[in-house]
């Protein structure tokens, strides 16, 4: 099946598997699995504590990965759950959790923000446009099949 896209396509492919790849590498050097990397950032990104049914909708990965991630996090004594409003739970860092925190996704957080100093508003604005769109898209058509 050959159409006029097709290069375009590999590409678009490609460049997501790298990304991919890179913050898999980001967790390597933290030592830490994707996992794990993916909850503390949630939670890095939202202070001290996100809401567990944020994680689950934000994060791509699935509630068992999740809950998996949590309770090696929670013996480690890096986070623990608290209960909220009957069964809503939020995920709470401790204080070894937050240092932990800063010396791992933190520095991944900042490494983000400083890849796109080289980039002005616009190309940003682009980016995340045309990315949108294109998620966007291929939502509506993979719903198609």
């Amino acid at each position: 099946m050959k159409n006029k896209h097709a290069g375009e396509i590999h590409r678009i492919n490609h460049m997501a598997s790298e990304l991919h790849s890179i913050y898999h590498l980001s967790s390597l050097k933290f030592g830490i699995s994707d996992s794990v990397s993916t909850v503390l950032y949630a939670i890095c990104v939202r202070g001290n504590e996100c809401m567990l049914c944020d994680v689950y909708k934000n994060s791509g990965i699935s509630k068992q990965t999740v809950n998996s991630a949590i309770r090696c996090l929670e013996a480690d004594g890096i986070v623990y759950l608290k209960q909220v409003n009957g069964r809503s739970k939020k995920i709470v860092l401790t204080s070894k959790g937050q240092e932990f925190v800063k010396n791992t996704v933190a520095r991944l957080y900042q490494a983000e923000h400083s890849a796109f100093e080289s980039w002005t508003d616009e190309e940003i604005d682009m980016y995340l446009r045309l990315i949108e769109k294109y998620n966007s898209c291929l939502r509506e058509q993979i719903e198609k099949l």
